[in-house]
Protein backbone atom coordinates (compact mmCIF):
# COMPACT_ATOMS: atom_id res chain seq x y z
CA UNK A 1 0.00 0.00 0.00
CA UNK A 2 2.79 2.46 0.91
CA UNK A 3 4.60 1.76 -2.36
CA UNK A 4 1.40 2.46 -4.31
CA UNK A 5 0.84 5.74 -2.47
CA UNK A 6 4.39 6.87 -3.22
CA UNK A 7 3.76 6.50 -6.95
CA UNK A 8 0.80 8.87 -6.97
CA UNK A 9 1.81 12.10 -8.75
CA UNK A 10 1.82 15.30 -6.73
CA UNK A 11 -0.65 17.64 -8.38
CA UNK A 12 -0.44 21.44 -8.19
CA UNK A 13 -3.64 23.34 -7.46
CA UNK A 14 -5.39 26.03 -9.43
CA UNK A 15 -5.39 29.53 -7.96
CA UNK A 16 -2.49 28.62 -5.67
CA UNK A 17 1.18 29.60 -6.08
CA UNK A 18 2.78 27.54 -8.84
CA UNK A 19 5.59 25.25 -7.64
CA UNK A 20 8.88 27.12 -7.64
CA UNK A 21 11.82 25.85 -9.66
CA UNK A 22 15.41 26.70 -10.51
CA UNK A 23 16.42 24.71 -13.55
CA UNK A 24 19.01 24.46 -16.29
CA UNK A 25 17.62 25.39 -19.71
CA UNK A 26 18.85 25.90 -23.24
CA UNK A 27 18.90 29.65 -22.44
CA UNK A 28 20.75 29.33 -19.14
CA UNK A 29 19.46 28.93 -15.61
CA UNK A 30 15.80 29.84 -15.15
CA UNK A 31 13.57 30.11 -12.08
CA UNK A 32 9.89 30.91 -11.69
CA UNK A 33 10.77 34.32 -10.25
CA UNK A 34 12.38 35.27 -13.58
CA UNK A 35 8.88 35.47 -15.04
CA UNK A 36 7.32 37.69 -12.39
CA UNK A 37 5.28 40.43 -14.02
CA UNK A 38 4.58 38.32 -17.12
CA UNK A 39 2.34 35.39 -17.91
CA UNK A 40 4.06 32.05 -18.42
CA UNK A 41 3.03 28.98 -20.40
CA UNK A 42 5.07 26.05 -19.06
CA UNK A 43 4.59 22.92 -21.14
CA UNK A 44 6.04 19.43 -20.96
CA UNK A 45 6.61 16.96 -23.76
CA UNK A 46 7.50 13.25 -23.49
CA UNK A 47 10.83 13.27 -25.34
CA UNK A 48 13.06 15.03 -27.85
CA UNK A 49 13.27 13.72 -31.42
CA UNK A 50 9.69 12.43 -31.40
CA UNK A 51 7.27 13.35 -34.20
CA UNK A 52 4.26 14.62 -32.21
CA UNK A 53 6.49 16.75 -29.98
CA UNK A 54 8.19 18.17 -33.06
CA UNK A 55 4.84 19.38 -34.40
CA UNK A 56 3.95 20.92 -31.04
CA UNK A 57 7.26 22.77 -30.72
CA UNK A 58 6.88 24.07 -34.25
CA UNK A 59 3.37 25.21 -33.34
CA UNK A 60 4.50 27.08 -30.25
CA UNK A 61 7.42 28.63 -32.14
CA UNK A 62 5.30 29.92 -35.03
CA UNK A 63 2.89 31.53 -32.55
CA UNK A 64 5.58 32.98 -30.31
CA UNK A 65 4.78 36.53 -31.48
CA UNK A 66 1.13 36.04 -30.47
CA UNK A 67 2.19 34.99 -26.98
CA UNK A 68 4.63 37.91 -26.77
CA UNK A 69 1.81 40.31 -27.66
CA UNK A 70 -0.08 38.85 -24.68
CA UNK A 71 2.84 39.56 -22.31
CA UNK A 72 3.36 35.78 -22.15
CA UNK A 73 6.56 33.75 -22.15
CA UNK A 74 6.95 30.14 -23.27
CA UNK A 75 9.01 27.53 -21.43
CA UNK A 76 9.30 23.90 -22.55
CA UNK A 77 10.40 20.87 -20.54
CA UNK A 78 11.27 17.23 -21.01
CA UNK A 79 13.35 14.67 -19.17
CA UNK A 80 16.23 15.00 -21.62
CA UNK A 81 19.66 16.59 -21.46
CA UNK A 82 20.65 20.09 -22.58
CA UNK A 83 22.65 18.56 -25.43
CA UNK A 84 19.63 16.55 -26.60
CA UNK A 85 17.49 19.70 -26.52
CA UNK A 86 20.07 21.67 -28.52
CA UNK A 87 20.49 18.90 -31.09
CA UNK A 88 16.72 18.53 -31.48
CA UNK A 89 16.00 22.24 -31.90
CA UNK A 90 18.79 22.44 -34.49
CA UNK A 91 17.18 19.49 -36.28
CA UNK A 92 13.80 21.24 -36.27
CA UNK A 93 15.41 24.32 -37.82
CA UNK A 94 17.30 22.29 -40.44
CA UNK A 95 14.43 20.00 -41.41
CA UNK A 96 11.35 22.18 -40.95
CA UNK A 97 12.71 25.72 -41.19
CA UNK A 98 11.40 26.61 -37.73
CA UNK A 99 13.64 28.22 -35.12
CA UNK A 100 12.72 27.55 -31.48
CA UNK A 101 12.97 30.94 -29.71
CA UNK A 102 12.07 29.88 -26.17
CA UNK A 103 14.07 27.97 -23.52
CA UNK A 104 13.65 24.27 -22.75
CA UNK A 105 14.26 22.86 -19.27
CA UNK A 106 16.55 19.84 -19.03
CA UNK A 107 14.86 17.94 -16.21
CA UNK A 108 16.95 14.79 -15.94
CA UNK A 109 16.38 14.54 -12.17
CA UNK A 110 12.61 15.06 -12.76
CA UNK A 111 12.36 17.66 -9.99
CA UNK A 112 10.23 20.08 -11.98
CA UNK A 113 8.20 17.31 -13.62
CA UNK A 114 7.36 15.75 -10.26
CA UNK A 115 6.54 19.10 -8.65
CA UNK A 116 4.02 19.81 -11.42
CA UNK A 117 2.54 16.32 -11.66
CA UNK A 118 3.88 15.84 -15.17
CA UNK A 119 4.83 12.22 -14.50
CA UNK A 120 1.77 10.01 -14.77
CA UNK A 121 2.61 6.41 -13.73
CA UNK A 122 -0.13 5.01 -15.92
CA UNK A 123 1.68 6.48 -18.94
CA UNK A 124 5.37 6.30 -17.99
CA UNK A 125 7.56 6.52 -14.91
CA UNK A 126 10.33 8.31 -16.79
CA UNK A 127 8.65 10.59 -19.33
CA UNK A 128 6.41 13.62 -18.89
CA UNK A 129 2.95 13.62 -20.43
CA UNK A 130 1.80 16.58 -22.52
CA UNK A 131 1.02 18.86 -19.60
CA UNK A 132 0.49 22.60 -19.98
CA UNK A 133 0.38 25.15 -17.16
CA UNK A 134 -0.66 28.80 -17.42
CA UNK A 135 0.86 30.91 -14.64
CA UNK A 136 -0.08 34.54 -14.09
CA UNK A 137 2.27 37.49 -13.45
CA UNK A 138 2.03 36.94 -9.67
CA UNK A 139 3.14 33.31 -9.95
CA UNK A 140 -0.36 31.88 -9.43
CA UNK A 141 -1.31 28.75 -11.36
CA UNK A 142 -4.42 29.63 -13.35
CA UNK A 143 -4.97 26.71 -15.73
CA UNK A 144 -3.80 23.15 -16.41
CA UNK A 145 -4.23 21.00 -19.52
CA UNK A 146 -3.19 17.35 -19.79
CA UNK A 147 -2.96 15.39 -23.03
CA UNK A 148 -1.88 11.78 -23.56
CA UNK A 149 1.41 10.98 -25.24
CA UNK A 150 -0.29 9.93 -28.47
CA UNK A 151 -2.13 13.19 -29.20
CA UNK A 152 -0.79 16.67 -29.79
CA UNK A 153 -2.12 19.80 -28.17
CA UNK A 154 -3.90 22.68 -29.88
CA UNK A 155 -1.59 25.69 -29.54
CA UNK A 156 -4.42 27.89 -30.80
CA UNK A 157 -6.48 26.79 -27.80
CA UNK A 158 -3.68 27.73 -25.43
CA UNK A 159 -3.47 31.20 -27.02
CA UNK A 160 -7.25 31.50 -26.65
CA UNK A 161 -7.08 30.36 -23.02
CA UNK A 162 -4.52 33.03 -22.14
CA UNK A 163 -6.66 35.66 -23.88
CA UNK A 164 -9.71 34.47 -21.95
CA UNK A 165 -7.95 34.54 -18.58
CA UNK A 166 -6.59 38.03 -19.21
CA UNK A 167 -10.01 39.29 -20.29
CA UNK A 168 -11.67 37.83 -17.18
CA UNK A 169 -9.05 39.44 -14.94
CA UNK A 170 -9.27 42.85 -16.58
CA UNK A 171 -13.06 43.12 -16.83
CA UNK A 172 -14.39 40.85 -14.07
CA UNK A 173 -16.34 38.68 -16.51
CA UNK A 174 -16.49 35.07 -17.67
CA UNK A 175 -16.11 33.84 -21.24
CA UNK A 176 -18.43 31.34 -22.96
CA UNK A 177 -17.54 28.19 -24.83
CA UNK A 178 -15.03 28.79 -27.63
CA UNK A 179 -14.98 32.54 -26.91
CA UNK A 180 -12.66 34.67 -29.03
CA UNK A 181 -11.59 38.29 -28.51
CA UNK A 182 -14.24 40.73 -29.69
CA UNK A 183 -17.15 38.41 -28.96
CA UNK A 184 -19.64 39.04 -26.12
CA UNK A 185 -18.63 37.96 -22.62
CA UNK A 186 -20.77 36.63 -19.77
CA UNK A 187 -21.81 38.97 -16.96
CA UNK A 188 -21.44 37.30 -13.53
CA UNK A 189 -24.88 36.20 -12.27
CA UNK A 190 -26.48 37.95 -9.27
CA UNK A 191 -25.71 36.50 -5.86
CA UNK A 192 -28.92 37.55 -4.06
CA UNK A 193 -32.65 37.19 -4.81
CA UNK A 194 -33.03 40.96 -4.80
CA UNK A 195 -30.26 41.37 -7.37
CA UNK A 196 -31.80 38.63 -9.50
CA UNK A 197 -35.13 40.48 -9.51
CA UNK A 198 -33.35 43.65 -10.63
CA UNK A 199 -31.22 42.02 -13.33
CA UNK A 200 -33.69 42.56 -16.19
CA UNK A 201 -34.00 46.30 -15.65
CA UNK A 202 -30.28 46.52 -14.95
CA UNK A 203 -29.60 44.66 -18.18
CA UNK A 204 -31.72 47.10 -20.19
CA UNK A 205 -29.86 50.02 -18.66
CA UNK A 206 -26.41 48.49 -19.20
CA UNK A 207 -27.14 47.11 -22.65
CA UNK A 208 -26.85 43.45 -21.72
CA UNK A 209 -27.95 40.65 -24.03
CA UNK A 210 -30.55 39.42 -21.53
CA UNK A 211 -31.74 35.78 -21.63
CA UNK A 212 -32.60 35.21 -17.98
CA UNK A 213 -31.54 36.57 -14.61
CA UNK A 214 -28.58 34.20 -14.45
CA UNK A 215 -27.53 34.41 -18.12
CA UNK A 216 -26.57 37.76 -19.61
CA UNK A 217 -23.90 38.77 -22.06
CA UNK A 218 -22.34 42.09 -22.93
CA UNK A 219 -19.88 43.45 -25.47
CA UNK A 220 -16.73 44.94 -24.03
Amino acid sequence: MEAQLEKQPVMPQLNRPAPDFNAKTTHGQKSLSDYKGRWLVLFAHPADFTPVCTTEFSGFATRADQFEALNTDLLGLSIDSIHAHIAWTRSIKDNFGVEIPFPIIADLDMKVANAYGMIQPGASDTAAVRATFVIDPEGILRAMLYYPMTNGRSVDEIVRLVQSLQTSDEHGVATPENWLPGEPVIVPPPSTAEAADARHSEGQKEGYEYTDWYFCKKTL
